[in-house]
């Protein structure tokens, strides 16, 4: 295999990523804030380092095949998250680990940290932590609609379109509508944190939590989430961006193209609102008639609690662990969902369950009529054979990868809540767990960090769909 394109374009990510890094610098120029020379050393270093790599390892023709993006894929995801760790490991009195974790964590859009003390801390910290955070969820949203369904990873192959084809007369076409989809990132950003700013918060919050927002992350810059804001305005306007975020952002470019109605006659779509408004009525109502709270001060905090979860953001409005057994076994299943796909959110995504249902249902009406025939179809689509075992293969290696991950975090010498859950919010890009120590009022800083490294390894194979990193470890994949 040539490795000299996959070299190339990880010192072009680099590259960028060093110019990044001044973003900050100039923020802490702007307001004379703390210092700049430990961002400008990371982003020296990055520099220095992805210029070697594009000088040195230019190929003559660029042209990737699939084994290559398999490759590309993954060593991108750990280049960066190893390089951007270095703003906290020289800045913050962190270790390495709890730097690299801390970044991880943010490029895949989880929200599970290590720091403490967020209120009090500088600026440019909190500024890179949503930064990365929002790069991680544009690049997961490209990375889903070109990349995913070009490798046919976890049934993706249904969302092929022309963005997906890395063919030369493709790409310009897929250039455009990967512009069209930064354009809707950005505009949805910059409306929510307009909202967030004339919800009460100060310009500096507003711009850090529209960014974790949108990009369905969680970090935040406070302690204790977005209950520092007690303001139901601010609470249900993340509500709806969070629910924005985990929908399909192929259908927004369509809806800018003239397709108004795409967006409500999404399969995916229906499924996904439809479940988040049972949910809420359910968990709400229960939790209306188990807690001094009245019916709106319940329904706003499930509402804001189980979006959070199911759409992977991860923030906390309260601790909800405390709300008694029932609803911690729900938030715990709802861990599993995640939003649509071609989304920032992660998670198993509302598709495969879709198709599990449809699946299980035509298993049954089998049963009754052996020799009837029953074509299998999603949105419109006929589900082909290559889908389904795709799709089938995820999901085992998901919950196994879980099932694998949380053995581990119990050798550490984890109770088995925290491990179980820590697993399970790991790989689905949650944030929170549950139990006393990585809750939603908890974090994972007491972890050993041989447990951080497991976690921060579980993050990547998560976001990454699974598959596209195990394939990689397959010895057929390096013969030929």
């Amino acid at each position: 295999m040539n490795h000299r394109p996959v070299l190339y374009v990880i010192g072009l990510f680099l590259t960028a990523l060093a110019k990044f890094m001044l973003i900050p610098v100039i923020y802490d120029l702007l307001t004379d804030d703390s210092g700049i020379w430990e961002f400008l050393a990371a982003a020296g270093v990055t520099l220095v380092t992805g210029a070697a790599l594009t000088i040195n390892f230019k190929p003559d023709t660029f042209n990737m095949k699939p084994r290559q993006v398999f490759v590309l894929t993954t060593l991108c995801w750990i280049a960066v998250s190893s390089f951007a760790a270095l703003p906290f490991w020289f800045k913050l009195s962190v270790s390495y680990t709890d730097a690299f974790f801390e970044t991880m964590s943010g490029i895949t859009t989880t929200g599970s940290t290590v720091l403490t003390g967020l209120d009090y801390m500088d600026h440019s910290v909190l500024l890179w932590r949503s930064l990365l955070q929002w790069f991680g969820g544009i690049g997961f949203i490209v990375m889903a609609v070109a990349v995913l369904p070009f490798l046919k990873v976890g049934g993706m192959r249904l969302f092929q379109s022309e963005s997906s084809d890395w063919s030369e007369k493709a790409l310009p076409r897929s250039g455009s509508i990967a512009k069209r989809i930064i354009l809707v990132y950005l505009i949805m950003t910059v409306l929510c944190a307009y909202l967030y700013y004339l919800g009460g918060m100060n310009g500096f919050e507003a711009i850090n939590h529209s960014m974790s927002t949108v990009s369905t992350g969680g970090y935040s810059t406070s302690d204790a989430s977005m209950g520092n804001f007690r303001s139901p305005f601010i609470i249900w306007t993340s509500t709806f961006f969070m629910i924005l975020a985990s929908l399909p952002f192929v259908l927004f470019v369509r809806g800018m193209r003239g397709e108004i109605d795409c967006l409500y006659k999404d399969t995916q779509v229906q499924a996904f609102i439809g479940f988040l408004v049972c949910v809420w009525l359910v968990l709400g109502t229960w939790l209306c008639f188990h807690s001094q709270y009245s019916f709106f001060e319940s329904l706003t905090l499930v509402s804001f609690n189980t979006t959070s979860t199911v759409t992977t953001t991860g923030y906390a409005y309260g601790d909800y662990s405390l709300w008694g057994a029932f609803a911690n076994i729900a938030f715990f299943f709802l861990l599993f969902v995640g939003g649509c796909s071609g989304s920032t959110a992660g998670g198993i995504k509302i598709f495969r369950f879709q198709i599990g249902s449809k699946l299980l249902h035509i298993q049954l009406k089998q049963l009754v009529h052996p020799r009837a025939c029953f074509v299998q179809t999603y949105n419109g689509q006929q589900i082909s054979s290559e889908i389904l075992r795709s799709l089938i293969g995820f999901t085992f290696f998901f919950i196994l990868l879980i099932a694998l991950i949380s053995l581990l975090l119990a050798l550490c010498g984890l109770d088995p809540i925290t491990s179980v859950t820590g697993a399970t919010t790991a790989v689905t890009n949650v944030g929170p767990g549950l139990g006393d120590i990585i809750g939603p009022a908890g974090n994972f800083s007491s972890l050993h960090d041989a447990a951080k490294w497991i976690l921060s390894a579980g993050m990547l194979l998560g976001r990454l769909e699974v598959i596209t990193v195990l394939v990689l470890f397959t010895p057929a994949f390096w013969k030929g």
